[in-house]
C-alpha cells in the first residue's frame, strides 16, 4: 500500500506564492508519473500539472508560466511551486501518483491519491 501526504497549503493574498509538497511512502518499487490536481467547490477535479520520472512536465493552460512542478526521486516527493496566485486558484489541491509495488517477485501497479490540502487566495 502506498500513501501520499500533502503539505504546504494555506491562505495567501493575490499575487503571492505557496509551495506544496507531497511525499509518497509505503511499498514503492518505482514511481512513474506524479500529478497535482485541484478541485474548487461545485467543479470537477482538474489536472494542474504532471511530471514523469525523467522530469518531463505538463501544465494546464490556466497555470502555465505561474506554477512549476518538480520532484525528488530519491525522496519520493513531488513539489508544486505556485507564484502569482489568483483568487481563481482557490481549491483543494490533491497529489496523485502511479507506480509499481513489489511483493516478493511480483510487481503490482498502483494509483494513489493524497487527502488534499486547501489553498485559498484572498485579500
Amino acid at each position: 500500500q502506498v500513501q501520499l501526504a500533502e503539505s504546504g497549503g494555506g491562505l495567501v493574498q493575490p499575487g503571492g506564492s505557496l509551495r506544496l509538497s507531497c511525499a509518497a511512502s509505503g511499498n514503492i518499487f518505482s514511481l512513474n508519473v506524479m500529478n497535482w490536481y485541484r478541485q474548487a467547490p461545485g467543479t470537477q477535479r482538474e489536472l494542474v500539472a504532471s511530471i514523469t520520472r525523467d522530469g518531463v512536465t505538463n501544465y494546464a493552460d490556466s497555470v502555465k508560466g505561474r506554477f512549476t512542478i518538480s520532484r525528488d526521486n530519491a525522496m519520493n516527493t513531488v513539489y508544486l511551486q505556485m507564484d502569482s496566485l489568483k483568487p481563481e486558484d482557490t481549491a483543494v489541491y490533491y497529489c496523485n501518483a502511479d507506480g509499481t509495488s513489489k511483493i516478493y517477485t511480483r510487481k503490482i501497479t498502483f494509483n494513489s491519491w493524497g487527502q488534499g490540502t486547501q489553498v485559498t487566495v484572498s485579500s
